[in-house]
């Protein structure tokens, strides 16, 4: 039996910059770029986390060497530091400086927010800050604008404790409010007879239980009180998906705001171990691709990283990372937009599609009015990688935008897509051919994974 709580209520080969006190040394971002380029492939690792006088880890034998490779491959040693880099270097320092240190105080709109959430074995992040923030947040859109739904799935840990004292909380604001707690484990689920949905046959020659249909299964759970709201005539402008990630109420009303809040729908930029982004099965830049790096600028696509590196409000295909406000219209709508994986007979062949994904595939709004990342909205998963991507001064030191940009360039011109994504196009394909009815909109989503829950969590097969 699931139980509800309902209530209302930064010599020579150093160049000083104008925009900061940080140094950039050329010498030691070439030899980072030299190494890079002599080991790229399509998992070239990522940028350092580079911070005002911190080492680059790249020794001198191995930068002697490096430098030769990339010189017989055509590459100039002060390349880097060229003229042009510069003055794109203080562009975007500038654009940094008169945006992203900025605290911005946001006139709010009249809207009216239904806040959804699903949790499992979040009690530590709870405690330490979810409910706090959630419960701030509740205060300053006020009781009357906002309506608070949580679905806990089973956890192992005091996750419902912490959403008991939660509930309380709320219910002393007179916030208006759902949290269901499912008695359910994993274990049980996958003790189940296998069902009719949700199912696969793994390599293993076992049907066993698919994550992605399971967790949309959980998070339409976290939709029901919209409907029966709607039924009373009680109606919200957006919803805010919410992560177990540290965020501050002026961080979604920075999301509410992306691109004046015209949008199918606009994310956060989630980060557990920075400088890389965490929600990599879910983001895909304008056309479709996943990030070509997981650090700053990230994308391929030449119109998400002009945003990027802009701190304009980024074009995606796809994104979730942390935090994500959507219309909620499309979820009232006949028949409602619903998360979902991709067909059962489809991950059958070795493929996968997270639900945060798919749900943009089959928004019909994302078309007209786009999806969004921000990069002002910086999410964590701990507090202290909160702090990371949100310092008191700027988050991207020169040196680490040197060498974000030159890697993003060496990424684009040494490593393609085409071979991976023509992979996945001959499995749907072959998938296609079998029914007339067999169609995915969502290609741009699927990856070649299979991914199987398990009682403490999921693995892949």
């Amino acid at each position: 039996m699931h139980q509800s709580f309902h209530g209302n209520g930064t010599d020579d080969s150093l160049l000083e910059l104008s925009e900061s006190s940080e140094r950039v040394d050329c010498a030691s971002v070439d030899n980072v770029l030299s190494v890079t380029l002599d080991n790229s492939s399509d998992k070239l690792p990522g940028q350092p986390w580079v911070q005002s006088g911190a080492s680059t880890g790249t020794s001198t034998g191995s930068s002697t060497s490096s430098t030769q490779t990339r010189a017989k491959g055509g590459f100039e040693a002060d390349a880097p530091c060229d003229p042009w880099n510069l003055i794109e270097l203080h562009l975007i320092l500038r654009r940094i400086s008169e945006t992203d240190i900025i605290y911005r105080e946001h006139p709010r709109r009249h809207e009216r927010i239904y806040i959804a959430m699903v949790n499992w074995n979040n009690e530590f992040i709870l405690r330490s800050h979810l409910s706090k923030a959630i419960t701030e947040l509740s205060w300053k859109l006020g009781p009357d604008n906002v309506y608070i739904s949580v679905y806990e799935s089973g956890s192992y840990d005091n996750t419902k404790g912490a959403l008991m004292d939660l509930d309380a909380e709320l219910d002393r604001l007179h916030v208006p409010r759902n949290i269901t707690l499912s008695p359910i484990t994993h274990e049980q689920e996958i003790a189940a007879a296998p069902g009719n949905e949700g199912w696969v046959v793994t390599p293993r020659g076992k049907k066993e239980l698919r994550r992605i249909p399971y967790l949309s299964r959980a998070r339409n759970r976290s939709l029901e009180p919209l409907h029966e709201l709607a039924k009373q005539g009680i109606y919200f402008d957006k919803i805010l998906f919410l992560n177990d990630v540290v965020f501050t109420s002026n961080d979604v009303f920075e999301l509410l705001d992306t691109n004046d809040g015209d949008y199918a729908a606009a994310c956060s930029l989630d980060f557990s171990k920075p400088p890389y982004y965490y929600d990599t099965f879910a983001l895909r830049d304008a056309h479709g691709h996943e990030a070509v790096m997981p650090t700053w600028p990230f994308f391929r696509d030449s119109s998400s990283r002009y945003a990027m590196k802009n701190l304009l409000p980024v074009p995606v295909t796809s994104c979730w990372n942390g935090m994500v406000a959507m219309p909620a219209a499309p979820f009232l709508a006949n028949p409602p937009l619903r998360f979902r994986g991709i067909p059962d007979s489809l991950a059958a062949f070795h493929l996968e599609g997270s639900e945060c994904c798919l749900i943009h595939a089959d928004n019909p709004l994302s078309t007209q009015h786009g999806v969004y990342l921000n990069p002002l909205v910086r999410v964590g998963y701990t507090t202290a990688a909160y702090v990371a991507v949100n310092p008191i001064l700027n988050w991207l030191s020169p040196r680490t935008i040197l060498q974000g940009l030159w890697i993003n360039r060496l990424r684009r011109w040494t490593t393609f897509t085409w071979l991976k994504e023509r992979l996945l196009h001959n499995r749907i394909a072959d998938w296609s051919h079998l029914s007339p009815e067999n169609k995915e909109p969502g290609q741009f989503c699927v990856i070649n994974e299979m991914q199987i829950l398990d009682p403490r969590g999921w693995y892949h097969v």
